[in-house]
């Protein structure tokens, strides 16, 4: 009888360690993920978020994109500009439609070694947040999707709102 149910205990225990190890590849693809996705949310969020582009002549002064001198900041990259060389994006609305496929590359377009079957993309986009509507366009919902080996997809969403007519210069 003693032997009967050791057994079975021991079969359940084994079982615990088959499946532990059968799955101990995915969590360290998923950290990796969710590393990269965290990388670049913060890449995103330190940016300037101003009525104007940055190279603008107004852009310390202006109050809405009517006081920009010739540059208001709209949705994607400005004409040129890139993650990787001069002009480089300088806003946070520059990421909008941003992606890397088939590998990552770092912020020197060097492609990151072990990353190669990850991709990542970015959407911008006005948001509500608290008090402040979509439509007055003084905060944005900032979505880094990273997709990586064996169909493993991290998602994150964050805020970034405008705290002065000229904040994050």
């Amino acid at each position: 009888m003693f032997i009967v149910v050791i057994s079975a205990a021991l079969a359940g225990v084994l079982q615990v360690f088959v499946q532990a190890t059968s799955g101990s590849a995915d969590p360290q693809i998923r950290r990796q993920a969710l590393a990269v996705a965290e990388s670049l949310m913060q890449e995103v969020k330190l940016m300037a978020f101003t009525y104007c582009d940055p190279d603008d002549d107004n852009v310390e002064v202006a109050d809405s994109s009517a006081a920009c001198a010739t540059l208001a900041e709209s949705s994607g990259p400005e004409s040129g500009e890139t993650r990787y060389s001069a002009p480089q994006f300088d806003n946070v609305n520059d990421y909008d439609g941003f992606a890397m496929s088939g590998g990552l590359l770092d912020i020197t377009h060097t492609a990151i070694p072990g990353l190669s079957g990850y991709s990542a993309r970015i959407g911008v986009a006005a948001a509500a947040l608290g008090t402040i509507s979509a439509a007055s366009g003084e905060a944005l919902l900032i979505t880094v999707t990273v997709n990586g080996p064996g169909d493993t997809q991290v998602v994150l969403k964050g805020y970034r709102s405008r705290y002065a007519p000229n904040a994050a210069l």
